[in-house]
């Protein structure tokens, strides 16, 4: 059994902690407090020359729900052709309707737009209305992945629904757990789901290098923490999912 570990990361410095790591693929955020949004276009660059495994920038313009205004459209269509122009491998995207369902017009033409990258649909899908239903649209779209928690906070909350999502895909797309998936528990969600992509954040927080310290600001985290990775964890997700294979 081969297994895929895709990474998200929130900058340069953290990309590069997860590629040394060993990750398999990248999902290339940032704000990922705020569960991701697209990243800055040097921080885009820099990536995509930097490092060979495949990258998969995600398309969304803010934080917050999946219902986007026109304009807001526009900024990820034109962010889609960014990436390709760069030459990524993906975007990660989703667009729902205020109904709960998935917009799949939009999505059509954001895969459209994408094309030949691949298009992962991202935990959007959480929060859809009718997964198995949306799951078939999802596929009809185009899209290659799934990357979900079950319709649940975590993952392991959501084992139930993430195997029923995969077996009635039948290889026709990956579903990819994510949300909560540890080294403690990933093999326990390949053996419960029969999954065998996972995505995981693996965040961390690194004191900052600065040698002055403003006394007013000392206790602020935000001034002197920043984004980190716990890269060894990629390591031990390996070989856990190692046992599991047998």
């Amino acid at each position: 059994m081969s297994y895929v570990l895709e990474i998200a990361t929130s900058d340069f410095a953290t990309t590069q902690l997860a590629v040394e790591g060993g990750a398999d693929r990248i999902e290339l955020c940032c704000n990922l407090g705020e569960g991701g949004t697209t990243p800055a276009y040097g921080v885009l660059r820099q990536c995509r020359e930097k490092f060979d495994l495949p990258l998969f920038p995600i398309i969304r313009p803010r934080s917050g729900d999946f219902l986007y205004t026109r304009d807001e459209f526009a900024c990820m269509i034109e962010d889609v052709k960014i990436c390709k122009a760069l030459g990524f491998d993906g975007v990660v995207a989703g667009i729902l309707l205020s109904d709960g369902h998935i917009d799949r017009s939009r999505m059509a033409k954001l895969v459209n737009a994408a094309y030949p990258m691949s298009v992962t649909f991202h935990r959007a899908f959480d929060r859809c209305h009718d997964p198995l239903n949306a799951l078939e649209e999802i596929i009809e779209i185009g899209c290659e992945r799934i990357l979900t928690s079950g319709q649940q906070l975590q993952a392991p909350d959501g084992v139930a629904l993430i195997r029923q999502l995969n077996e009635a895909a039948a290889g026709r797309i990956i579903i990819m757990p994510g949300s909560g998936v540890r080294p403690e528990n990933v093999a326990q969600l390949a053996g419960q789901t029969g999954c065998v992509e996972f995505h995981a954040s693996l965040r961390a927080k690194e004191k900052s290098r600065m040698a002055f310290v403003q006394p007013a600001f000392a206790g602020d985290a935000d001034s002197y923490e920043q984004p980190g990775l716990a890269a060894q964890a990629i390591n031990e997700m390996r070989l856990a999912l190692a046992t599991q294979a047998g």
